[in-house]
């Protein structure tokens, strides 16, 4: 069922579910890719979520209303779309103790050991749900259960470009030094975003990723290539 929910003046977020699940996702991305196909002339920003969709009008052309009988038309033609093709993006991480420093933690946490850690945190393949808090860091899902686990008590002041991290059943890559509270496995000397490339983001919405093990010293031999 969708529903829809005034978010501002000039927004209205559309819910296409109501957890965090591919099904609803894949909604969600249909609906985007159904606006920006055709998009009327009064809209201004889409934002896409776990299972929402942020749209931003001009209030100066349509009403609330008109917005949200517009929306309903697009969704439902958004329905009859072909699912959306994922993109495979394969990340290279270095699991060592100086680019992983929570890997231990995790482990102790979880009743484990790194290595089967490592293991776990590169059997899925992740699916990118959005992009958020800072250019091309995606939020990738969903990690095993049996590697589950919340943020730091206490964020860190600075993350290094590259840290893989974890937070609840999500995984991300840090695609710049910036704080952050996600529990670090490893690091991966991929660029996730650069200001020239087209897109610059490595990874895009709906994309799949998969990450594999690699040595301390292929990581310093690809970070110099």
């Amino acid at each position: 069922m969708v529903r829809f929910r005034a978010a501002s003046d000039q927004a209205v977020l559309v819910y296409l579910g109501d957890e965090i699940a591919l099904a609803a996702n894949e909604r969600v991305l249909k609906l985007l890719r159904s606006l920006e196909k055709k998009p009327p002339k009064w809209l201004r920003n889409v934002q896409p979520a776990y299972c929402s969709l942020l749209v931003t009008f001009d209030a100066w052309q349509v009403a609330h209303e008109e917005v949200v009988g517009a929306l309903r038309e697009y969704e439902a033609r958004s329905e009859k779309m072909r699912a959306t093709k994922r993109k495979t993006v394969k990340i290279p991480v270095c699991y060592d103790e100086e680019f992983g420093p929570d890997l231990r933690e995790v482990a102790a946490l979880r009743g484990t050991t790194p290595e089967q850690v490592i293991q776990l945190h590169c059997s899925p393949i992740y699916h990118a749900y959005f992009l958020g808090f800072a250019p091309g860091f995606a939020y990738l899902g969903d990690l095993p259960e049996a590697l589950a686990t919340p943020r730091r008590e206490s964020p860190r002041r600075r993350v290094s470009a590259g840290s893989v991290g974890i937070a609840g059943k999500q995984t991300a890559v840090y695609p710049f030094a910036t704080p952050g509270g996600w529990r670090l496995l490893g690091r991966t000397p991929t660029k996730m975003f650069r200001a020239g490339r087209i897109p610059g983001p490595l990874i895009s919405i709906g994309d799949a990723v998969k990450f594999h093990p690699i040595s301390r010293e292929e990581f310093f031999e690809l970070e110099r290539a």
